[in-house]
């Protein structure tokens, strides 16, 4: 791996008095308490589509900074698609004794308020569609919903665009997991995707340290600024088109 240090490599110090320091001396690359460099959890779940309001989970993996993590099977109470099937690999038979949905997700709520109270980021691919997913299930099956306004995400998915917007080609966990040389084994698979998305956010945190915020906070700023950028791009690319436009999201990370 190329050492990014090596080009940053100051002259000798150049002393014109005692105590003063050159000029020339550049500070450390890295912030020791950027957020890539703190443990971090990670969330991720199999569903019965894309639409985040009315599909269903069916499986979860949350994976926690301090180890422990959560992870399981949920019967929605729905059909699954076969086009859904077909991509995970699950199927009724495989939940039909897994907890139902209100007993299965009690817990990941519980340990997303957690997160939010020990300020732990949580890595996400695509948040917005995750976690709208999750709040929705949420609210339909009448449990409590942690405080969603002081969870502090990272998402890789929207990270990516902000660092590297020119690049070609799609833009799924896997192709951006093989452009940053993080392991992806099993595509689709919950725990699997969860790890290589949080592998990812840190390997995307120390490739861009000049880039990326290396605060939470700065961090969810930075992110919903790149949203609003990528919205204005497309429509911008829309418009040119003849097609519809789409109205800036300004409740990332929900869409």
């Amino acid at each position: 791996m190329h050492d990014a240090s090596a080009d940053r490599t100051a002259e000798p110090a150049r002393r014109s008095g005692p105590g003063r320091r050159a000029k020339n001396v550049l500070p450390p690359l890295d912030d020791p308490n950027a957020w890539y460099l703190q443990p971090l959890a990670s969330l991720d779940f199999e569903t019965t589509g894309v639409d985040p309001r009315r599909d269903r989970i069916l499986s979860f993996a949350a994976l926690s900074d301090v180890g422990g993590d959560l992870m399981g099977m949920v019967n929605p109470g729905v059909p699954i698609p076969e086009s859904s099937a077909d991509i995970h690999g699950i199927t009724a038979s495989d939940l039909a004794s897994s907890p139902v949905s209100a007993q299965a997700l009690r817990p990941v709520l519980a340990w997303v308020d957690d997160l939010i109270e020990r300020r732990i980021g949580l890595v996400v691919y695509n948040a917005s569609f995750d976690l709208t997913l999750l709040r929705a299930e949420a609210e339909r099956h009448g449990l409590e919903q942690p405080d969603w306004s002081r969870l502090l995400v990272v998402d890789p998915f929207v990270i990516d665009w902000g660092v590297d917007r020119e690049r070609d080609g799609q833009r799924r966990l896997a192709d951006v997991a093989a452009h940053y040389g993080v392991r992806l084994d099993k595509a689709h698979d919950a725990a699997h995707d969860a790890r290589a998305a949080r592998e990812l956010a840190i390997a995307m945190g120390k490739t861009h340290p000049q880039v990326i915020a290396s605060s939470l906070t700065m961090l969810m700023a930075q992110q919903r600024y790149w949203i609003a950028a990528r919205t204005m791009d497309w429509n911008r690319r829309a418009h040119e088109m003849g097609r519809g436009l789409r109205i800036p999201d300004a409740n990332w990370p929900f869409g």
